[in-house]
């Protein structure tokens, strides 16, 4: 865990502390502040850009107020972490307030910058609306954009330069102030300011020296297309630390301890290793431990994946968060906060997402290159003018129109538009995409890991079977079995109990209703005893199944079923058996993710027997079974370690960690909260076939902003050798970035023709894809 400072400021000696960094504006950033902590002595430090946090391990003798000090010399801020609120309540919530601070500033940006540069863009572009004075009122309205709406982009310039870096923020900076810089010296020193000036829509190729033109239109709009981008980047970003709170939320807010031979409700993170506390049936076990009196079943799928409830009794080690599903529980504590199994797979989720690499915007890496060669050729094209004698006017308007012609306009609309167009069609779908380095993973995958309960399961246990005696009518069997499992609340008694009504409709009332613990039920239904429950309990009253239902019950069991005995008038009757089902479109989606070149692989942390039923039934070969939440990190680790590029697909809490470890990780959303922040892409519906229309909108939308980019690039570079000789007509330049920019929108827009596979599919499923199939008897 990291290291917390005590009032003095000093951080206790563990070597280790995380922190806040504040000024970050792309990977380029991250990676700068890793290399200048890691040139102190016996530092090594880790930057994620995504979560704004680096991770840093120093020798106990290092203040770590000087790692703060290397950061801010690197030009961006640092902090320790903020000391833990006393109390998780409600007057507490304000606090993480500052955080939000950032988002809101560029949306209050975006916002005011948008309003006052459409004026000055429609006014520039169209002759028509050029009144008397109307490139003072651009002025006028441009200004604020460029000094307030740019301030971001000016700030971070600035700290670039002073470390001798050029990014894409150094482009848009000079683009910007060199177009207002030149608009306002023809406006003041010009012919531009003259009263009735017009910019005629002229296409003519002609040397100028600038002294009627203005280019207020592009110091206004590229900085509202750029905000656009960052604004929606900054978004998702501030989600990234939503994962860790979610997983801590699962866990209980208080607990009945055992002080003195009663029971006091205290706080969770008051109780201590050692104390022996109360858990209710429907309650949340507070923490890790050991049962000391009680018997009950515990739904753990939560964390473990287990679809059916566990079984506990005394001596048996219970996990905290999971639910108490039946009675009443004494359990010690073995283990409390950071030590718990909650609290490390939240340090797992931790870890994966730090370790996750930030894919480098495309941009950005061509930036690097395109930047210092732009800024090279403007300095260049003004010192060859100035030499040639063409004039001062003249070699600065050829300069200026360098930076001008390059000023990445259609960039800044490239990715922003394509990733709207994209996210807004898949939210339509029932898909969410979080942010544009999604789409980079979903083009390298070539293998996707799904979960087994809730993913390509129902999650749900449902009555698949009933087995009878020679002359035992099936449907007595289910009324008299539901009727008596009705008035059990073990998630085995709902499931009957739900499949009898829908076979028999209502269900008759129980008398002596008894719970037998770890057994089964029993009591007196129409006159008639009834036992419905394990074997065992049959045997206990001397009624032992029969080898025809015996047999039902082991094949049943060997398909990892669970199979519950029945028995009235004396003698046992049926047999039920009850299994999480199939989803009825997963053997399909496991065919469309195969079309896409994907080889799909089944990983759950239930038993052997039932992930192969499972498997066999959606047509799935690879099989990875009864493995624990960390070891499904393992598992994806080694895949990636193999050289495959892996996705993804869960929905529980046990698979957070593999979601954020994994290239892609793709969460149903009728899973948990948790699964779904740590994932990067989530599926509203709950069809795993919303995982193949996740794929292939992230990659067309992908493949929209490649190309957005391309054209973007391509316009400035085919441009500039125009601009370097002067023969850039400012219509020209204007009309060409205008069109570029709709290009780049219309190619974006195309993704809204983007159908789903689930809409287009009428063809039923065959049998061999696990549809929920109704109860049957006998024959498998």
């Amino acid at each position: 865990m990291s290291s917390t400072p005590n009032p003095s400021g000093a951080v206790a000696d563990t070597g280790q502390v995380e922190l806040a960094i504040t000024g970050m504006t792309c990977a380029s950033c991250a990676a700068r502040i890793e290399r200048k902590l890691n040139k102190l002595d016996g530092v090594t430090a880790t930057v994620n850009y995504a979560t704004e946090k680096a991770k840093v391990s120093f020798p106990a003798a290092l203040d770590p107020q000087e790692l703060i000090a290397q950061v801010e010399a690197a030009g961006y801020g640092a902090s320790l972490p903020a000391p833990p609120p006393p109390e998780t309540t409600e007057a507490g919530q304000p606090g993480p307030a500052p955080e939000d601070d950032p988002t809101r500033s560029l949306r209050q940006r975006l916002i005011g910058s948008a309003a006052l540069a459409v004026p000055v863009i429609a006014l520039a572009m169209i002759p028509a609306l050029q009144f008397t004075y109307w490139q003072w009122i651009s002025l006028t309205l441009a200004a604020p954009v460029l000094v307030w709406g740019a301030w971001p982009f000016h700030r971070a310039a600035w700290a670039n330069l002073r470390h001798g870096a050029a990014t894409m923020d150094t482009l848009i900076s000079m683009g910007t102030i060199a177009a207002f810089a030149w608009s306002l010296y023809a406006l003041l020193f010009g012919t531009a300011g003259t009263p009735g000036m017009t910019h005629p829509f002229e296409f003519t190729i002609q040397r100028t020296d600038g002294a009627g033109s203005i280019y207020l239109e592009v110091a206004a709009g590229v900085t509202t297309f750029i905000l656009a981008g960052r604004y929606f980047e900054a978004r998702a970003k501030r989600r990234a630390g939503a994962a860790l709170r979610a997983l801590l939320e699962l866990g209980a807010k208080d607990v009945a301890v055992l002080r003195g031979g009663r029971e006091q409700r205290i706080p969770v993170d008051q109780l201590a290793v050692g104390d022996r506390f109360v858990v209710r049936p429907g309650e949340k076990i507070a923490t890790d431990g050991v049962v000391e009196e009680g018997n009950s079943a515990v739904d753990a799928s939560m964390l473990t994946g287990e679809s059916v409830p566990v079984e506990i009794g005394p001596g048996d080690a219970v996990v905290g968060a999971t639910v108490n599903a039946g009675g009443r529980l004494v359990v010690r504590a073995t283990r409390v906060g950071a030590d718990t199994q909650l609290a490390q797979m939240a340090k797992l989720v931790e870890d994966a997402q730090t370790g996750k690499a930030e894919i480098q915007r495309l941009a950005d890496r061509v930036s690097a290159v395109f930047v210092p060669i732009v800024i090279a050729l403007a300095v260049g094209t003004l010192a060859f003018w100035l030499g040639a004698g063409g004039g001062v006017a003249a070699a600065f308007t050829a300069g200026v129109a360098v930076l001008i012609i390059a000023c990445p306009c259609a960039l800044g609309l490239a990715t922003p538009t394509a990733l709207l167009v994209g996210t807004g069609r898949g939210a339509q779908l029932g898909i969410l995409i979080k942010g544009p380095e999604v789409l980079e993973s979903t083009r390298r995958i070539d293998t996707v890991v799904l979960d087994k309960t809730g993913t390509v399961t129902t999650g749900q246990m449902d009555l698949v079977e009933v087995h009878t005696t020679p002359g035992t009518d099936r449907a007595e069997a289910l009324r008299l079995a539901g009727a008596l499992e009705h008035a059990s609340e073990h998630p085995i008694a709902k499931a009957i109990a739900r499949g009898a009504e829908q076979a028999v409709g209502q269900l008759p009332s129980v008398e002596g209703f008894t719970n037998v613990e770890g057994l089964g039920v029993q009591g007196i239904v129409d006159g008639r005893a009834v036992l419905v429950g394990r074997s065992a309990l049959l045997e206990q009253w001397s009624q032992p199944l029969t080898a025809e239902l015996a047999r039902a019950k082991a094949a049943a069991e060997a398909e990892g079923r669970t199979a519950v005995a029945v028995a009235w008038d004396g003698q046992a009757r049926a047999v039920l058996v009850v299994a999480d089902t199939v989803k009825p479109t997963s053997a399909q989606a496991i065919r469309e993710l195969r079309a896409l070149g994907l080889t799909p692989v089944l990983l759950t942390g239930d038993n052997e027997a039932v992930a192969r039923s499972v498997a066999k039934q959606v047509g799935i070969d690879e099989v990875i079974a009864e493995v624990l939440p960390k070891d499904k990190v393992d598992v994806v680790a080694r895949l990636q370690q193999q050289g495959k590029v892996v996705a993804m697909v869960g929905d529980g809490v046990n698979d957070a960690a593999a979601l954020a470890t994994a290239d892609l990780g793709l969460a149903m959303g009728t899973g948990t909260d948790v699964a779904i922040e740590a994932s990067d892409l989530t599926l509203v519906r709950g069809d795993l076939r919303a995982a193949v229309d996740a794929i292939r909108l992230s990659r067309r939308t992908l493949a929209t902003i490649k190309g957005n980019l391309f054209w973007a690039f391509a316009y400035n570079v085919a441009a500039l050798p125009l601009a370097a000789t002067g023969l850039l007509n400012p219509m020209i330049a204007g009309a060409a970035m205008a069109f570029s920019s709709v290009f780049v929108v219309s190619n974006s827009l195309r993704l809204r023709g983007f159908r789903s596979s689930i809409g287009t599919s009428d063809a039923p499923a065959p049998a061999t894809s696990g549809q929920r199939r109704p109860v049957t008897a006998g024959a498998r």
